[in-house]
């Protein structure tokens, strides 16, 4: 009886897991078959590296290259925000906070990875935005400073949690080691801490970069809307995937431009499986240097 529950068990969860493999296979055939045409009906690099996204136009114009910056752009402002907040937070939570100070905090910031993507949306567009325009002087407060600092704070959560997971792991008998032989608080955490989780905290940071790069919502609420190459952080925007969910609604089916929105889709799949890629090279290699195995 009991080797039947387990055999049961084992095909429940095979079946399970072969599922989300499944599922994957199929948005990345979904992905490819609608979005190759647009590389043959637009060239691959004009499409990628074209300089005006005018797809309403005759005749329309189909480079994404203003889109592709500005994802990046969003991106890497986001980094700025998150890495400091997020490595820094899991510093504190893991090192120096009070047992009551960790269990008020550690709670809170999973609550705040929780949050829906338009929650913070709609805040960065009501309050942020404004507060910006007004302190900064601009002309409009949806930039893409605006963007990667709401991007920034959405990240934050999940580089923080990840990389206080990977703090919790070092052993107590490095920071001893450290201590007894003179060192401080401060040099133990940069020298030592720090390195042996460095796994943890990078693939922290990735993901977090993966999070902004594919975040929709927000980008398309407090970016602008601006489908421009740009030239400052204090400007308009349109990242790829604000453009997506701007633009899928109106599209006739089959059209060159419905293609060329699942080939932005495609190309935002396959930098995110490359984030995701690295990010396990990373984690791998750390690994076998402190001799954790595979």
């Amino acid at each position: 009886m009991y080797k039947k529950k387990e055999k049961i068990i084992r095909w429940v969860f095979t079946v399970l897991a072969f599922s989300s493999l499944l599922f994957l296979v199929g948005i990345m055939v979904t992905l490819f078959a609608s979005g190759l045409p647009a590389f043959q009906e637009v060239g691959l690099f004009e499409f990628i590296l074209g300089k005006e996204w005018y797809p309403t136009y005759d005749p329309p114009d189909f480079g994404i290259l203003p889109l592709i910056l500005a994802s990046f752009l969003v991106t890497i402002g986001a980094v700025l925000v998150c890495v400091p907040l997020g490595v820094g937070s899991a510093l504190f939570v893991n090192e120096l906070a009070s047992y009551k100070q960790k269990a008020i905090l550690k709670p809170i910031i999973e609550i705040l990875a929780g949050v829906p993507s338009i929650v913070y949306g709609f805040f960065g567009m009501v309050i942020v935005a404004p507060y910006l325009q007004r302190i900064l002087n601009i002309p409009i407060g949806q930039t893409a400073f605006t963007g990667s600092l709401m991007l920034g704070i959405m990240a934050t959560p999940t580089v923080c949690s990840i990389s206080e997971d990977a703090l919790s792991f070092v052993p107590n008998s490095f920071r001893e080691a450290s201590l007894a032989l003179g060192g401080n608080r401060w040099q133990t955490l940069t020298k030592v801490i720090i390195p042996a989780a460095g796994s943890g905290i990078s693939t922290g940071i990735i993901l977090g970069m993966s999070r902004a790069v594919g975040e929709t919502m927000t980008v398309l609420m407090v970016t602008g809307g601006a489908a421009i190459i740009p030239t400052s952080f204090f400007k308009p925007v349109r990242p790829m995937t604000s453009t997506i969910a701007a633009e899928m609604g109106e599209t006739v089916v089959g059209s060159t431009h419905y293609h060329s929105l699942f080939a932005i889709g495609l190309i935002l799949f396959l930098i995110t499986l490359l984030f995701n890629i690295i990010a396990e090279i990373i984690s791998r290699r750390y690994r076998l240097k402190l001799g954790l195995g595979r």
